[in-house]
């Protein structure tokens, strides 16, 4: 580790990684499981492929069914995770549901309602459980993915609402627990060719997507800036909304 007068030892810590069972979440759970922490699969898919790449590290991997809209389970997830490893450092909420992109006037309330359920409350939910935790031993790093659709993205308003809410839950939080080790940060990505974005694509797109650096991102290189993020190298960041568009803006 560089010389950071204020960074804590590097400890085999806990994650708790929400839609890591594949794309941005799956990067993430295999990227943080490199650097030596144990791993916690909150999803609603099949994560064996995930599993078995972590087991493959020598870490210690639990895959735990959760439904992110669900505060009841939620709860229990960080609950069983506690019981499980003896601790909890770091959150990464990657679950979410894109929804349909269509017009305005045919999006539904019960669209929005789902949208938000699962991208904002289920982003509330696992952190009231999971920063109580992190208090108690003075340390913890969260992290969130948002979208640059909360900017306004009139084919998915819900997706957008819920990013933009996502966005402002995370300025408020980065200033609330900082003097106590706990810092919440965000990720906004762009494109990453995960199968929330290949299917919406003819292959001609995705070859020359028009971005400034000429492709969208593969998972793993989000993955990076959501490791250090949640790391012990990240000494003085918190409450900031990390860029990863291949581009500015």
């Amino acid at each position: 580790m560089p010389n950071l007068r204020f960074a804590a030892p590097k400890e085999r810590r806990v994650a708790i990684i929400t839609g890591g069972a594949r794309g941005i979440g799956g990067a993430s759970a295999v990227r943080i499981a490199e650097e030596g922490r144990d791993i916690v699969i909150a999803d609603m898919e099949d994560a064996s492929d995930v599993i078995a790449q972590i087991e493959a590290l020598g870490q210690k991997v639990i895959y735990l069914k959760t439904d992110v809209s669900d505060e009841t389970a939620v709860h229990a997830m960080v609950t069983q995770t506690v019981e499980t490893f003896g601790r909890l450092d770091i959150l990464v909420c990657c679950a979410g549901v894109f929804g349909k992109e269509v017009p305005f006037l045919e999006q539904t309330a019960a669209m929005f309602d789902r949208t938000m359920k699962v991208n904002v409350y289920g982003v509330y939910y696992a952190h009231q459980a999971a920063i109580p935790h992190m208090l108690k031993q003075g340390w913890g790093r969260c992290v969130t993915i948002t979208s640059g659709a909360r900017h306004g993205a009139t084919h998915v308003v819900p997706y957008g609402v819920s990013k933009g809410a996502v966005f402002s839950f995370i300025n408020a939080l980065g200033n609330a627990y900082p003097q106590q080790g706990v810092f919440v940060n965000g990720v906004e990505p762009g494109r990453a060719l995960t199968q929330m974005v290949v299917p919406r694509f003819s292959a001609e797109h995705l070859a020359n997507p028009g971005v400034p650096i000429g492709r969208y991102s593969d998972a793993e290189e989000v993955a990076e800036v959501v490791e250090f993020l949640t790391s012990e190298r990240n000494t003085y960041t918190t409450g900031s909304v990390w860029s990863v568009k291949g581009a500015t803006g």
